[in-house]
Parts: structure tokens; sequence; C-alpha cells
């Protein structure tokens, strides 16, 4: 099967040495210099709000702790991109907690042989039993985790087998090529079940409210402490089996909301890592050369403007295209992203290839705006608004007063309403905004495995759209099970088709995930989930 080369455009790493750089509180002394070399400063602009990335409302850190405190059965193998910096390489799998799997001969199961060393973090040994519960829970918790569960076929506890304390068999409902590369996500990690059952209830078996503020893990590094808004501190667990025991041995997250500053600790060297910033500052700290930035773009994501289809006046397909032709592009990719990002307009009006994303037909074209505002029945204008998540101003807020100012000159006036970053997600689920910015990257880089959360008509809590199409859904559901290369080529190119047509939403740009560290640091991959993953790291 042909998949699109995993990246568009990479920027440069900036290869060469900084002396004399210092992190917070390391002062003089043998045993400071080892303690220092043996600690990560990571200055972030918001921590996590729980210590559970299955219950509800959970942010974008919660993931990364997820991803170093919890191991998961399978990983993904690495790679090296052109410019030298690791990536996990989205076709390969690796052992983690189990040391082998093995699928059965009629391709329905897939029995996996658990390390009989591996312990949780209170020493307690980890067994099927806990991999049972573990899987039980993400299929039963419901929201997101069940939702992400079921896009690779997991999706009821009779499938997950305990067949003796050291092996796990999931038996499949249907042959699901995702099935396996889902294991590996973040959502299905493996929680000391004993521990969590004592402190569930009868309200909460999957103890949701216990683990948000404890963590039973059994990964590479333990929670030392947690406070919220301020500090998250990681030590490693030197009992850690499952991969090569990290080289870091304490990991410390501060939250400081301001990029200037953190940017500043950051180029001062009181910082080791740091994420973030504006691209204008990553085009700056680029060029200064004082730290070394990675930026990947992020795959199978993208920056778009959501429309309501469900509701007038977007439920009108011409209005849609009108829009479509009415954004502007060019400035955005300019004055809002300074480049970094990959543009997602003025593409070929034929799909010749079944990647995603990939560039929209439409640019800037007030005239044919206004002719399709016609046709539409909407020559006078209307009023409505654009809706942004202030979690994601830096770049957000001026992309979206771009779009209001070019929306006047077609008759549209537009009011922007912003919504706080801690409720973005809880409003975007209700459905009922006209139009949103938004940002959403698929952790498996497979175009159908994008289209099904977004698009599909079982409208999942990210089809902010609201889109419903027959003719959509089939094409999907055709593309995730299709065995035939040429079968599965010809749907997703007539899927990318009809959402170029329907454009339920207008795609902006590609994202770049930018971090930037210090030129002693070793070891940064990058992972679909776009946070660090601390057992890498090295530090010069």
């Amino acid at each position: 099967m042909s998949h699109s080369s995993f990246f568009l455009s990479r920027r440069h790493f900036l290869q060469t040495t900084l002396a004399g750089a210092t992190a917070v509180g390391f002062h003089g002394s043998d045993a400071a210099a080892q303690g220092r070399s043996e600690t990560l400063l990571v200055v972030q602009e918001l921590g996590p709000n729980s210590l559970d990335m299955q219950g509800v409302g959970s942010n974008q850190t919660v993931n990364g702790l997820s991803w170093n405190c919890y191991d998961r059965l399978l990983t993904y193998a690495s790679k090296t991109l052109p410019d030298g910096t690791l990536s996990y390489d989205r076709e390969k799998l690796a052992p983690e907690l189990a040391e082998s799997w093995e699928a059965a001969a009629d391709g329905m199961s897939c029995t996996f042989k658990l390390r009989k060393d591996a312990k949780f973090h209170d020493g307690t040994p980890v067994t099927s039993s806990d991999v049972k519960w573990s899987f039980d829970r993400a299929v039963k918790v419901g929201g997101f985790p069940t939702f992400q569960m079921s896009a690779g076929s997991l999706e009821k506890t009779e499938q997950f087998v305990v067949v003796d304390d050291h092996t796990f068999r999931i038996d499949y409902v249907r042959k699901d090529k995702l099935l396996l590369f889902n294991v590996a996500v973040v959502v299905p990690f493996i929680i000391n079940s004993q521990l969590a059952k004592k402190n569930a209830t009868p309200e909460d078996p999957w103890a949701l409210s216990w683990l948000k503020n404890n963590e039973a893990g059994g990964g590479a590094y333990k929670l030392d402490s947690w406070k919220p808004g301020t500090e998250t501190v990681l030590t490693r667990f030197d009992d850690w089996k499952s991969g090569p025991l990290p080289k870091i041995k304490r990991i410390i997250m501060r939250d400081i909301p301001s990029a200037g500053t953190r940017r500043a600790t950051l180029e001062r060297g009181d910082a080791d890592l740091s994420s973030g910033f504006a691209p204008r500052d990553f085009d700056q700290v680029n060029k200064d050369g004082k730290v070394k930035v990675s930026g990947v773009p992020i795959p199978n994501a993208l920056w778009s403007l959501a429309l309501n289809t469900a509701k007038p006046p977007f439920d009108n397909v011409k209005l849609r295209q009108a829009l479509a032709w009415a954004m502007p592009y060019e400035q955005i990719q300019s004055s809002a992203f300074f480049g970094r990002a990959v543009p997602m307009y003025g593409g070929p009006t034929e799909i010749s290839k079944p990647i995603w994303p990939q560039p929209f037909p439409y640019v800037t074209d007030l005239d044919k705006a206004r002719a399709l505002m016609k046709e539409a029945g909407f020559e006078t204008g209307f009023e409505t608004t654009l809706s942004l998540d202030t979690g994601t101003a830096t770049v957000g807020e001026p992309t979206i007063v771009l779009i209001q100012e070019s929306l006047a000159k077609i008759g549209i006036k537009a009011d922007i309403s912003k919504i706080p970053g801690a409720n973005w997600r809880t409003t975007l689920n209700k459905k009922e905004l006209p139009r949103a910015l938004n940002r959403f990257s698929g952790w498996l880089d497979y175009p159908e495995y994008y289209f099904y959360w977004n698009f599909h008509g079982n409208n999942s809590i990210f089809n902010i759209s609201s889109y419903q199409n027959k003719e959509m859904d089939k094409l999907i559901d055709k593309a995730r099970f299709a065995t035939d290369a040429a079968e599965y080529e010809t749907t997703v190119k007539a899927f990318i088709a009809l959402c170029m047509r329907d454009v339920p939403v207008i795609p902006l740009n590609q994202p770049i995930h930018d971090v930037a560290m210090q030129k002693n640091i070793g070891g940064y991959e990058f992972w679909f989930h776009r946070e660090p993953d601390f057992r890498q790291f090295t530090k010069g």
C-alpha cells in the first residue's frame, strides 16, 4: 500500500555547541555538576490538569505525563529524519511491556507475552490481569478514549483475554490494519489494577476520581510531585524493565504562561527545553543560534476553519465554497505563522495521490467568493461569529483577525468570540459554534483515520462541523478495511475530492511542531502526541 512520505518539509537542525549553559538551582561542586547532567529542566506554557489522560477534559500535557509514567504493550520503532532528528516510525512496532507478540494464522487474534520481571512503581508485579483491566477501562470509560479504541476495532471487553499471568490475547471483531498500531498510542496504558480497584467505588468503577490525582503506573518515570499550575517533577524508576534505563534521573517541568519569559529563561541557559513559542519567536531563536530548534511538520494535522454544516447559514455548500475563496491564505502564512507551517491552499483541482493533508484548490479570489455568495442567496451578506481558543492565541489571534477583515470585504460581519483554553474542548463538543478556528492532528498517520474522526456520520467529538454525508461514510469505511492497494488509493482520493467539494472545513496549513533546546541536549524524538519522551534524552 502506498502511503504519503512522512514529512513534507523540514526545518534545519542547528548543530553547534554552547559553553556555560547552567540549569536553575545548581551551583559549584562536582555533585552539583553531576546533578545538573542528570536533571532536565523543562519550561512549558501549561502543565497537566490531571494525572489521567483518559479522564474527561484532560489537556495536551497529560498525554506526555501518561507516556513517561505508564507503559503500553507495544511502542513504535524509531527512525532518523534527513536533518538528524529522531522520529517514531509509523510503519514499525517495537516491544514495550510485551516482549513479543504473534498474530494468529487466521489473522483474527494476537497473543502478547509480557515481561516476567516488570513491576509497577509500588513494587507489585505486572500481570495480564492488569492489562485486561486497563483495556477494559479504555473501551468502557466513554468519550475520547473509547472512541480512540474503536478507531482500531477495539470495542468490547470480551476481546481482551487473560491466558495466564504473563500471556494476554486480543480477539478481533474484524480484520483492521490499525488495530496493533492503536495498541501503541497513548490511550491503552497499563494501570496497576489492584491499586486502582482499591480506590474505585460502585459509582466510579474505573477510579476516575482517584487516578485524576494519583499515578498508578510502571513506566520509566514515576511522579515525585505535582503542583497544578506551577510544577510537575518526575524521577526515574530504576526498576523499569521495558526498555533501556533512561540517562536522565530527574525531570522538572515548570509552568510559565509567558512565552517571552520562557524564551528568555532558555536563552540564558536557565532551562534545557521549551516549546509553544509563537512562530515569530521560533523564527528569531533559529536565526540567533543560541539554542537549537527542531521543527517537524505534524503528520495528519491541520489548522482549519470549521463551518457548522448542521445549521443555517453554513448548511449551504455554495456559501461554504464562497468562504474558501475568501480566506486570506498568504497573509495568514506570512504574518501569523512566519512561514513556519506547510501551506494547504492553491493545490491542483485533480487529486492524484492518496495523501492527507494535501493543499485544497482554493486561493484568495474575492470575485469568485462574491459570485458564490450571490448564488447561495447571500448577496447582501450577513452577521456571524468566529470562535477562537485563547490557548492558541499566539497564532490564532492574528489568523482570526485577518479572516475577519477578509470576510468584511464580501459583506460578512463577523464578531470574534474568545473562549478560554480550559473550556475550549467542552464548548467545541457541543457543536453549536457557527465557525471555529481549530487545530486537529490524528495520532495514526492514515487519511481514513483523520476522516473517521472529523467527517464520519458517527459524529465523533472531533466532528465539530457536524458534517453528515452517507457517501462520505461509505468511502471512509471502505478505505479503513480495504485490503487491495488500488481500491484503497481510489477510495481515499474519492473522499478527499468530496471533502474539497463539500468544504466542511477550510484548511489553512499543516502545523510544524517546534521545540527549542540547549545544544548539549541529545536524544530528542518527535512523537505523534507532540510531547517529549524523556526516556530518550541525554545531556552532554
